[in-house]
């Protein structure tokens, strides 16, 4: 997917409307890969900046380009002639707002996405946990039923298989 990303990359350089870019979310960019929601890699996000939203589309070169081509700014309040009533309605009260109300309201929204985010983390590390707890208990069991004489009988079966054959291919010794 990188060569097709970073032809994009190039494809879109110079584009007053269009910001096709690379984060690094191992360095520089790993807190706002954390804030925008990136929990794997590679992540397409697109957007307003301050609204990202997950890419779930082709990777191919033509299919990022045909999508990218396609994107125009969507309702907001740098753009209320995309937005229905109820949109701009929603967005005049928020601007009516007090900064400090926005800001209260913005922290409590982010609080719970957090909480949320940990008791997801805490409920993955439980099911690796899990996961490691029930493979060893299924090697350990594999080991012990190998241990307990299960190559040798496959051994003696091999050998006794193949006298029978050597039996059977004998002139006169098949039964009718």
């Amino acid at each position: 997917m990188k060569p097709a990303w970073d032809k994009l990359i190039h494809e879109f350089n110079g584009s007053t409307s269009i910001l096709v870019a690379d984060v690094d979310c191992t360095a520089a960019g790993k807190s706002k890969c954390e804030e925008v929601g990136v929990r794997g890699y590679p992540t397409i996000k697109y957007g307003d900046p301050n609204d990202l939203q997950d890419y779930k589309g082709g990777r191919s070169f033509d299919e990022l380009k045909q999508f990218a081509s396609g994107l125009q700014p969507g309702c907001g309040p740098y753009h209320l002639d995309k937005c229905d009533e109820a949109k701009k309605t929603e967005i005049a009260k928020l601007q009516a707002m007090p900064k400090e109300g926005r800001e209260a309201l913005i922290k409590e929204k982010e609080g719970i996405i957090s909480k949320l985010e940990e008791e997801f983390k805490e409920f993955q590390e439980g099911l690796n946990k899990k996961y490691k707890e029930e493979s060893a208990k299924k090697e350990k069991a594999i080991e012990e039923i190998k241990a307990s004489g299960l190559g040798l009988m496959k051994q003696v079966h091999n050998l006794e298989k193949k006298k029978q054959e050597t039996v059977d291919d004998k002139p006169g010794t098949k039964e009718l």
